[in-house]
């Protein structure tokens, strides 16, 4: 009996033993799957952000300007040939676009000027704002995104205008234009006093919100030519700096060679004849908040524009 005992004791430990280095081993091999398993969607993960990032930038094809370069005190001229959009309008010599292309500079405003601008718009646009990523200040209509509509600031809030703007935030935008308006005549080699300002010129906020109107979608490619008639030359006067204020937001140049970028630098003025061979978009704002004015001129002076003044 006590041999017998000892041989049951002795298997039944070897069950356990056996047992135990089974479970162990499974253990180990479902240890071993889940950490497979961690690693192939780690993988997957990372292979996906590369593909999404990738997938950003790869219509990028070339940088015209980066956020942290000075572009002064020239500006860097980038020609392309003008398209036959001008031929379907009235020809004004001295003004319709000859050469065509596009050109950047940080020496016509400074950051100085830019941020007292960027107030000027802050202040205006705090009286209402849009609903969506884009709200929009008009000085001259007096158009104000106000939810998913406008109202006539000057209309809308009558005398109380005077207590948000000043004659002096009107003088530094009017001479603002007026330099910009300069360096476009000088780049271009057109007589500065046969282009007129024309509409829409306007202050734009864009974030990162959702879309709630057809206006707050600003990234879809478009010429603005095609958009607007009486678009010659367009114009955009930075308010903020790309990468730090706020990123995506980019200015991009759509050619058949591939895509040139602009990245926004406060004082920084871009721009370039406004037929379809600067077909353009800007990249959606991912964060932050980009601040610009789109300063338009024609050649027509049935659609010219006066400066705006405080009523």
């Amino acid at each position: 009996m006590r041999n017998t005992k000892g041989c049951n004791s002795i298997d039944i430990e070897k069950k356990i033993k056996r047992g135990n280095a089974l479970r162990h081993a499974s253990a180990w091999r479902g240890s071993r799957g889940f950490v497979t398993l961690l690693l192939v969607v780690l993988s997957v993960g990372c292979i996906t952000t590369w593909m999404y990032v990738a997938s950003q930038d790869s219509d990028i094809t070339e940088t015209l300007v980066g956020q942290g370069e000075v572009v002064s005190p020239h500006p860097r001229i980038y020609a392309v040939l003008c398209s036959t959009d001008y031929e379907n309008y009235k020809r004004y010599p001295g003004c319709t676009p000859q050469k065509c292309g596009r050109a950047i500079t940080d020496s016509v405003v400074t950051r100085e000027e830019a941020q007292v601008l960027r107030r000027l718009a802050d202040r205006g646009l705090a009286l209402a704002g849009s609903e969506g990523g884009v709200s929009i200040l008009d000085l001259h209509s007096g158009a104000l995104s106000m939810g998913t509509q406008f109202v006539n600031i000057y209309r809308y809030f009558g005398d109380q205008i005077k207590d948000v703007f000043t004659q002096k935030d009107f003088e530094l935008y009017r001479e603002v234009r007026g330099r910009i308006q300069a360096a476009i005549a000088e780049t271009f080699g057109l007589d500065s006093s046969l282009m007129y300002l024309t509409k829409p010129t306007f202050f734009s906020r864009i974030n990162s919100t959702e879309a709630k109107t057809q206006h707050d979608e600003y990234w879809h490619p478009h010429i603005d030519k095609v958009t607007y008639g009486s678009f010659d030359y367009t114009s955009l006067l930075y308010l903020s700096d790309y990468g730090s204020d706020f990123s995506g937001g980019r200015f991009v140049f759509i050619d058949q060679n591939g895509n040139r970028t602009v990245e926004p630098r406060a004082g920084r003025v871009s721009f370039f004849s406004s037929g379809s061979e600067n077909l353009h978009r800007v990249e959606k704002v991912t964060w932050g908040t980009r601040y610009a004015i789109t300063v338009s001129f024609t050649c027509d002076p049935e659609y010219a524009i006066s400066d705006p003044s405080l009523p």
